[in-house]
């Protein structure tokens, strides 16, 4: 029997997997009777540049076939289906090894991404297949000492940002004193630019609950909750179904597997706060609060939902426990550095060639992720920075590209880790106005409850607009720096206490541009609108009169076929003229 697989994660459906998959069904209908055909549906497979992705399953092996159309789908129906003969120009990987785009996952070790794009999500046979919940039935007859040895012997860090170590974080709540206790998974992902919890949460849930179930018998607790936030509508369908199925199947609910523990998980959605990130706030969103961060101690370890001891970790950490059960603490330890030891997930987004969803060994470098997996910078430009850890993260430039990728090392570049966020921008992208438009995500979802960072944010946001729009002034760059620093040190949460990172990494690594901004007037990336002076090559322009019908406020002159001229006076720097020029003739300075 052969198989088709389409991908039909959020990145899949975006690119039209649904239309693909309708198409593929009504061939399979067609053709009934005559051919030996199952189709499936999978998460994200992480090759997202080229959704939509349709795998087809075979006794010849794997072929995966990328931007697939309704009408490249009847093409590989009738070719690969029914006549054994495999779209060549079509496949851009082959049994998993081979094709023009094998590079993107030859460097990566996937574990919590292993099942992603291989499984159906939907089906629990597939994920029982996958060698799911055997962990958990090894863990059922193993002490809750031994489980959290176990994953204090791997070395696994909490992959939500902070990078503290998982069985250290689950031996403080198994310690603490309370009739009742909770594991919370922290799926509220906001960074911009960030999919990896959605992608795991809708390509392997199961895996997710089985790290929940695991933890609560480890630390006494029989509930679990998953904070996910709204705008995740397919994983949270998903991770509904897993919950519904798991229950059926023993996995949740009372005596688990003949045992004598009993657990149970639900789900509350969240409302899109940024600040939810941070595990207080997250605790009072789930109590029916606003969300706002609370002072620490006590951590939630001792006193977290209804002042009862609960443990928070992300999805991605989750998602790593049952892995490292069945393969033992020894295995996933040998993967990565002394200190970071393991895999982790990288969202890649920006002006790479191929964007989407690697796992990699900590230890990589950036170069490593940026050329070798993700093929180089778009259109071959130079490579300027990376923004690592979201909002909150930092810029680390390209100068700096052979780091490896570990907690302490990413920290002593002043940026952080996070949860998994990393934006590669190239000469194009000014770096103040990137600083800016991070500051201004995290000023505006800030919760207000410190002076220092609901105020102080807004004034170091006021400073960078100032800048971007040709009124920065001497002195601007010390007291933004002055701020920031304050802030960092007085902001009551992680979101006030890492805010002013993109602006101070930008500063330390591209302070040249700061003062270009300041006292020349002029943005060297050419990208600050305000900054941009338009001219005309008397040399290119031929008179089309194309930029004088695209100017709205009529400050091109010029006659058909004689050249063009812009007034200074008038422009309003829209850029139009540019983008609408044929020619390369309109100039910025």
């Amino acid at each position: 029997m052969k198989e088709i697989i389409v991908g039909t994660g959020t990145c899949g459906i975006s690119a039209g997997a649904d239309k693909v998959l309708e198409c593929f069904h009504s061939m399979v209908e067609d053709a009934k009777g005559t051919v030996n055909v199952k189709i499936g549906e999978t998460g994200c497979m992480g090759v997202c540049y080229r959704e939509v992705l349709v795998n087809v399953l075979s006794k010849d092996g794997s072929f995966l076939y990328g931007d697939v159309t309704p009408e490249m789908a009847r093409t590989i129906f009738e070719k690969h289906i029914l006549s054994d003969t495999p779209v060549d120009e079509w496949i851009v990987i082959k049994n998993e090894s081979e094709g023009p785009e094998s590079d993107f996952i030859a460097k990566q070790k996937r574990i919590v991404l292993g099942n992603c794009g291989r499984i159906d999500p939907l089906s629990i046979k597939d994920y029982i297949n996958a060698s799911g919940y055997e962990a958990l039935k090894k863990s059922i007859k193993m002490t809750p000492d031994e489980i959290i040895e176990l994953i204090l012997n791997s070395g696994l860090r909490g992959r939500g940002g902070a990078g503290f170590l998982t069985g250290q974080k689950w031996r403080f709540a198994q310690k603490a004193v309370g009739d009742e206790k909770y594991v919370v998974c922290n799926a509220d992902e906001g960074d911009p630019g960030a999919f990896m919890d959605r992608s795991v949460l809708e390509g392997d849930p199961h895996s997710v609950l089985e790290g929940m179930i695991i933890c609560g018998l480890a630390i006494g607790a029989q509930t679990g909750i998953i904070y996910c936030r709204a705008e995740y509508p397919r994983a949270i369908n998903r991770l509904e179904h897993a919950i519904k199925i798991a229950r059926e199947h023993g996995f949740l609910g009372e005596n688990i597997q003949g045992s004598s523990f009993s657990f149970d998980i639900k789900i509350k959605e969240g409302a899109g706060a940024f600040v939810c990130g941070e595990e207080t706030a997250l605790i009072a969103s789930i109590e029916g609060q606003r969300g706002t961060p609370r002072i620490r101690p006590p951590f939630p370890a001792t006193s977290g939902l209804w002042g009862k001891p609960t443990n928070i970790n992300n999805v991605e950490t989750f998602a790593n426990i049952s892995w490292i059960i069945r393969n033992g603490a020894s295995e996933y330890s040998k993967l990565g550095t002394q200190e970071s030891r393991g895999t982790k997930v990288f969202a890649m987004a920006g002006k790479v060639k191929r964007s989407g969803l690697v796992e990699v060994p900590m230890g990589i470098t950036i170069n490593e992720i940026v050329f070798d997996i993700c093929g180089g910078i778009k259109d071959d430009r130079n490579f300027k920075a990376v923004q690592m850890g979201g909002p909150s993260g930092g810029c680390i430039p390209a100068s700096m590209g052979e780091i490896q990728i570990d907690y302490q090392k990413i920290n002593m570049t002043g940026a952080i880790m996070g949860s998994g966020g990393m934006i590669v921008v190239d000469e194009t992208t000014c770096m103040v106005e990137l600083a800016r438009f991070f500051l201004e995500f995290t000023q505006r979802e800030s919760c207000g409850k410190c002076t220092s960072c609901r105020v102080g944010t807004l004034r170091m946001l006021e400073t960078l607009e100032n800048i971007v729009s040709g009124k920065g002034k001497e002195g601007d760059i010390e007291r933004m720096e002055e701020l920031g620093e304050y802030i960092k040190s007085t902001a009551q949460c992680g979101l006030g206490q890492t805010a002013p990172n993109p602006v101070l990494t930008t500063i330390k690594y591209f302070r040249d541009e700061y003062d270009s901004h300041i006292i020349d007037k002029k943005c060297p990336a050419h990208s600050c609108e305000q900054l941009i002076d338009y001219t005309i090559d008397a040399d290119k322009c031929k008179g089309c009169t194309l930029c004088i019908k695209s100017c709205p406020v009529g400050a091109i002159s010029g006659e058909p076929k004689k050249l063009h001229v812009i007034d200074p006076l008038k422009c309003i720097k829209c850029g139009k003229c540019y983008s609408s020029c044929r020619f390369e003739a309109i100039l910025k300075d």
